[in-house]
């Protein structure tokens, strides 16, 4: 058993004896971090084909993040994280690269648990990951889970919330820039730039790149025992495909992607973009949209 499995099958065990809703629940300080270490050329090539990464030398903007998931799920699923890991739904992610990473750079990984936070739907954790060489931060993420279950207290009013660019001021540098900025057209009414056919295995096909065998993934009938009809397509596989057509990747600043609805396998779906290819998302059929995302650039 990979540690990753062990990892999910310690949280299916511990997730019962978790409650969401506990109002002392505090978050481990633990910050697992693994040495430096270079990038194995072989499951790169493979991340790179699964999800259509030219090999342009530089490391594809979400492999970071995968290589450091274990160490995540390790923590995610430890006796002292609050939330059970089951049920867990990934939202949303946002990613700043600060300069490409080379393959044969020695990459440095720590996760930590950065805070937990009500939600209209349960609680939400974010986890920030960060990458470094020899000392040097070269890439970070920070990524929401949402635990659902009935709001401990009544949602806030809409008048005291803080505007976009209020809310921006509160935000790491990396992510503060996308506060404010005008508004691009709504998912629906992006231009249509690729037709997508996901094959029923893709799941388990990028779940064997990845290391993420979440059986949500892998089969209908254990994509049915967590309340989906079938086996869904993994949300980072979603991001890093669209970021796959993202034009001069070099010169990204920020990354903010939302993940809205699951994609059932087999499935055709739209990728959907503008003219700059900064603003994107991921369509289904009768427009439903999967993600929306949006890149912001150096310079």
């Amino acid at each position: 058993m990979t540690s990753l499995s062990a990892s999910l099958v310690r949280g299916a065990l511990l997730s019962p004896l978790k409650r969401a809703d506990r109002p002392d629940a505090a978050l481990p300080p633990d910050r697992p971090t693994r040495p430096a270490t270079p990038v194995a050329p072989g499951p790169l090539a493979a991340y790179g084909r699964i999800c259509g990464f030219t090999e342009s030398g530089a490391l594809p903007l979400t492999y970071p993040h995968v290589l450091a998931f274990p160490d995540t799920m390790r923590l995610m699923t430890g006796r002292a994280f609050p939330l059970p890991v089951l049920g867990l739904v990934h939202t949303w992610i946002e990613i700043a690269p600060h300069r490409p990473v080379e393959p044969t750079e020695p990459l440095e990984l720590t996760v930590y648990a950065q805070e937990l936070n009500p939600h209209r739907r349960g609680t939400e954790v974010t986890m920030t990951t960060e990458a470094r060489v020899a000392g040097e931060l070269v890439w970070e993420s920070r990524s929401g889970y949402l635990s659902r279950h009935a709001p401990r207290r009544p949602e806030p009013n809409p008048a005291s919330t803080p505007s976009a660019a209020e809310a921006g001021a509160n935000l790491p540098a990396a992510t503060a820039s996308m506060a404010g900025r005008p508004a691009a057209a709504s998912p629906e009414e992006l231009p249509a730039r690729a037709e997508w056919s996901l094959p029923g295995d893709l799941g388990r096909r990028y779940g064997a790149v990845s290391g993420d065998r979440n059986p949500i993934h892998l089969y209908p009938l254990t994509a049915r025992l967590f309340g989906f009809p079938r086996a869904i397509a993994h949300g980072m596989w979603t991001a890093a495909r669209c970021l796959a057509e993202t034009r001069n990747p070099a010169a990204v600043r920020t990354v903010r992607i939302d993940f809205r609805a699951p994609v059932l396998l087999p499935a055709t779906v739209t990728y959907a973009a503008d003219a700059a290819g900064d603003a994107f998302a991921l369509r289904g059929p009768g427009d439903r949209v999967h993600l929306v995302g949006a890149v912001t650039r150096k310079g």
